[in-house]
Formats: C-alpha cells, sequence, structure tokens
C-alpha cells in the first residue's frame, strides 16, 4: 500500500529526467507507486535520475513523445518539452512537434487506455500579458510568429487537444499553466534567469539583467510545483483545469539580482542587456483556484529556495555530487 493506503498505480512521466519532471518522479516513488520515465535527453539528463535506476518500482525508457508509446500505465505526466528559450530555440520546429504531436500520442494513449492525463502547460501562454496578476479566464497576448511562438503557440495549441478529447471523448484530463519554478537539478545552461544569476556570481562574473531589470517574475521552488501537480491529479474527474500554478509574490529581476549576489557573497556586478524579442514585462499568477480547488499554496519563500538552490549548484560547479 502506499503512504495515503491507496493500491500503488503505474505512473508514466514523459520528460521524467528533465528538471521538474525527476522531482515528480521522486516523489511517485516516496509515495510508494511504480513509476515509468520516458526521456528523448534533449534537455533531460540521466544524472537527474540516477539514484532512482536501482529502485525496483523506477523504470528508464528512452523515447521520443513524438512517436507513439505503446505502455500499460494508470495515470499519465505529460512534461515532454524543452522549457527555456535558449533550448526551444535552438530547433523550433521540433519544439512545436513535441508539444502538438506529444500532446497528441498522449492523449490517445489514455483514451486507449481509459486513464486520466496530465498536461504541463505554461504561463506563456499568456504571452506579454495586458491583464496583471494573470488569471486563467484571460486568453492571453501571444505573437504567434515571433521567436518564442514554438513554445507559447505550442503550448496553446496541446490545451486546445486536451479540451477537445475531453468534449468528443470524455476524456479525464488535468492541465496546469506552470509560472516560473526553480530549484535543484535546474540545468545550469537553460539561459534561465534563477540558473544564470547563480552561476554568473559563483563564478564571480557580471550578472546580466535585460533591461533595466524592471520586469517583474514570480517565482515558485520545484517542491511546491510538483505538490500542485499531485494534487490536482488526485482532483474528481469533472476537475479539469486549466489551474495557474506558481507564487505569487513578485519581484524585479534587478531584485533577484541583488538577492542572488547577497546570499552568494559574491563580487559580481550586474550589467544590463536589451531586450529580447517578446520578454514579457510582467509575470504574475491569481492562484485563487488553486487555493479553492486544490488546497494549494506554495510554502517556500524565495530566500529559502534560492539558498537550496544556490547550494546545489556550489556542488554541482565544483564537482561534488548534490
Amino acid at each position: 500500500m502506499r503512504k495515503d493506503n491507496i493500491m500503488p498505480k503505474r505512473i508514466l512521466v514523459t520528460g521524467g529526467a528533465g528538471f521538474i519532471g525527476s522531482h515528480l518522479c521522486r516523489k511517485l516513488l516516496e509515495r510508494g507507486d511504480e513509476v515509468l520515465c520516458v526521456d528523448n535527453f534533449f534537455t533531460g539528463t540521466r544524472s537527474n535520475i540516477e539514484e532512482l535506476v536501482g529502485n525496483r518500482r523506477f523504470e528508464l525508457m528512452r523515447h521520443d513523445v513524438t512517436f507513439p508509446l505503446y505502455v500499460e500505465v494508470d495515470e499519465i505526466y505529460n512534461l515532454a518539452c524543452p522549457a527555456s528559450p535558449v533550448h526551444y530555440q535552438f530547433d523550433p520546429v521540433q519544439t512545436t512537434k513535441t508539444s502538438v504531436v506529444g500532446a497528441i500520442n498522449m492523449l490517445g494513449l489514455a483514451k486507449r487506455l481509459k486513464v486520466p492525463v496530465f498536461q504541463a502547460s505554461t504561463s506563456e501562454v499568456y504571452g506579454d500579458p495586458h491583464v496583471h496578476p494573470q488569471t486563467e479566464e484571460y486568453w492571453g497576448n501571444v505573437n504567434p510568429i515571433g521567436i518564442r511562438s514554438c513554445y507559447d503557440e505550442g503550448k496553446r495549441c496541446a490545451e486546445t487537444l486536451f479540451f477537445d478529447y475531453r468534449r468528443q471523448h470524455g476524456l479525464d484530463i488535468k492541465v496546469v499553466r506552470i509560472f516560473n519554478t526553480y530549484g535543484p537539478r535546474m540545468h545550469p545552461s537553460d539561459g534561465r534567469v534563477v540558473s544564470n544569476f547563480i552561476v554568473q556570481a559563483l563564478r564571480g562574473e557580471d550578472i546580466t539583467v535585460f533591461g533595466a531589470g524592471d520586469q517583474t517574475r514570480s517565482f515558485c521552488y520545484v517542491d511546491d510545483l510538483v505538490e500542485g501537480f499531485m494534487k490536482m491529479m488526485a482532483t474528481p474527474g469533472e476537475v479539469t483545469g486549466p489551474i495557474n500554478l506558481g507564487n505569487p509574490n513578485e519581484f524585479t529581476i534587478r531584485e533577484l539580482a541583488e538577492l542572488v549576489i547577497e546570499i552568494t557573497g559574491s563580487g559580481s556586478k550586474i550589467v544590463t542587456r536589451p531586450l529580447p524579442q517578446d520578454d514579457p514585462k510582467q509575470r504574475k499568477p491569481n492562484i485563487e483556484k488553486a487555493q479553492q480547488t486544490l488546497g494549494w499554496e506554495p510554502k517556500v519563500q524565495l530566500r529559502e529556495g534560492l539558498e537550496k538552490t544556490i547550494a546545489y549548484f556550489d556542488g554541482l560547479l565544483k564537482g561534488v555530487a548534490a
């Protein structure tokens, strides 16, 4: 039996060797479930799930979700897709295919097996928002032909597919929109603001801030996010989402840079560069639905989460297992 006295389930996690996916795999195993981790290792790494490989309830499969998958499972978490600009812009056509064809394949699998399927969507579906904070009812302000569109529009189309499968086939779907998430096992070269700042500070390099640094983000620690995932999957069938998951505490990018410098004790200086195309000016979730529907809200505040993340990167850069 699992910790919650429920019979263990066999759970598929696509993108399971990635940053968030590896944390989810661990939590599911800790709960007592069996986990089938599927990843093509484009951005995921074996080191993220290395300690899980010896677990008899953990299975690893190298597979690209743009190809059909024939397995038997009780639940599906679809996390497969590069999620940072440096990675999803490397091969934008493949990024769109991963979101769209990958969603079709996972939905088809869920339909055949008659099991719940979870979609890790993104706050990027809101684009550069005209509504602040962003509620789930906001349709967004997205450039459909920009350099970020492969990810933004790919995830928007995936949501469309999920809800059409729900309407057409009665599928049990769960859709969450992830806001900026950070924590151990982030890729050090993923180009995201938290990993960038930490790596630059630990190396004593200038910290690169785009624009004046007055654009805002809300940062959610990965453990909080994964808890939200599992709460969402446990909801009754009529609960479909989309539901925002993120930390509503808002910080400017410059404030983040200053906090990283303070915690690391680095002598790094802040330098500015021009803003990238279509970079959102504000990003903050309204999480009332998550609070009311899931009984969820983040617990880890930014300083505490940064301290844990900095310790991980410090060990990584020194070649020490963290």
